[in-house]
């Protein structure tokens, strides 16, 4: 479709957000089983850009937000909150789980949803929190052991210029923050949001971005514009990526994203397994592929482009970093390793699902 000067404003893609099935025929032709879908209850909220719509004819990217019969197979060992977050919820929007990091669920709205979402639990529902922000504040002031604060949600970039810059100004004030950090997809799915003033704001806080990226098809010109003006205005920026079934499962594929991204000064951060959320066994490859991916990666490609494989240990248990066959034991339908605290971890790696 043509895109006219309103819709390259972040406002009027918001406004003008996808979310059923009859505004999703305008752009492309769906499949029966697709169709289907919408007939029944799916979990997870269903909401695009039509930035990103306009990506879609592309197969790989239309499995990642268009709703299959899928989600409502809940596989072995899949859970709504796979990461145990809410087991480490020090306040109604903070999830304290390292030492020294915890995670600010600021907002639960995205402009696109990723079917696979690791907390299609919560985002796109209405918040059940009539609390405001200072009491996890407070919290941060009072643990001084705190560092780190990531921002996440949801997505923090959908939020107004005034909203972020009031809540980056309130982090800042706390002495002993060091790493300020914001999660999110939008340079892919509402790259128009990224703003001269936007940048002005993640500069002036030193807010470095750990985007979403799933494949080079999501590197439109708009996106490598966004992320141009980032680095121009000084912004730090890595990707993590998930590691998806017949999406990005292939050296060829992920070699073509890695260098795409450090083309636009994004370091590949992190190459993540997909987390085992309800509904997500026909997203998830074999870990003994991912090791195997990432093998194929080292000594092929620059090392600047070759991220981290990890798994995020289920309950809790951070992210691990994979690296060889020999950190991994397998039983049964499980796979088992050691996080950082010496701790053992299990993740659902059946041999013959889906």
């Amino acid at each position: 479709m043509h895109q006219s000067e309103t819709s390259k404003d972040w406002k009027w893609q918001i406004a003008n957000q996808i979310s059923t099935r009859d505004q999703l025929d305008a752009y492309i032709d769906l499949t029966d089983s697709e169709r289907a879908a919408f007939d029944e209850k799916i979990p997870l909220s269903f909401a695009i850009t039509p930035h990103y719509a306009g990506l879609l004819k592309h197969a790989a990217l239309r499995s990642t937000v268009i709703p299959t019969g899928y989600e409502n197979h809940v596989g072995t060992g899949e859970l709504a909150d796979p990461l145990g977050e809410e087991d480490h919820r020090a306040t109604p929007y903070l999830i304290h789980t390292y030492p020294d990091k915890v995670l600010f669920l600021a907002t639960s709205f995205c402009s696109t949803y990723c079917r696979y979402c690791t907390r299609s639990r919560m985002v796109g529902k209405p918040s059940e929190n009539a609390f405001t922000f200072e009491e996890s504040f407070r919290y941060i002031e009072q643990h001084t052991e705190i560092r780190d604060v990531l921002f996440s949600g949801g997505d923090p970039l959908t939020m107004t210029d005034s909203v972020l810059d009031e809540l980056l100004t309130r982090i800042r004030s706390i002495p002993h923050i060091r790493m300020v950090r914001i999660g999110s997809k939008v340079p892919a799915v509402l790259p128009m949001r990224i703003t001269d003033e936007l940048c002005a704001i993640l500069r002036r806080h030193k807010v470095w971005l750990s985007l979403h990226f799933i494949h080079a098809a999501e590197l439109s010109p708009e996106t490598e514009a966004a992320c141009r003006k980032l680095s121009d205005h000084g912004i730090g920026m890595v990707s993590q990526t998930v590691l998806l079934k017949g999406i990005n499962d292939n050296s060829q594929t992920l070699t073509d994203l890695f260098y795409g991204l450090l083309e636009m000064n994004v370091k590949p951060y992190y190459l993540l397994q997909c987390d085992p959320v309800r509904g997500s066994a026909h997203f998830r490859t074999s870990v003994e592929k991912g090791i195997e991916l990432i093998r194929s990666l080292h000594g092929n490609i620059s090392g600047l482009a070759v991220p981290q494989y990890v798994i995020d240990a289920p309950g809790g248990g951070g992210k691990v970093p994979i690296t060889g066959i020999e950190q991994i034991r397998r039983e049964g339908d499980d796979v088992l390793f050691i996080n950082y605290e010496g701790k053992e971890y299990r993740y659902p790696d059946p041999k013959n699902e889906l």
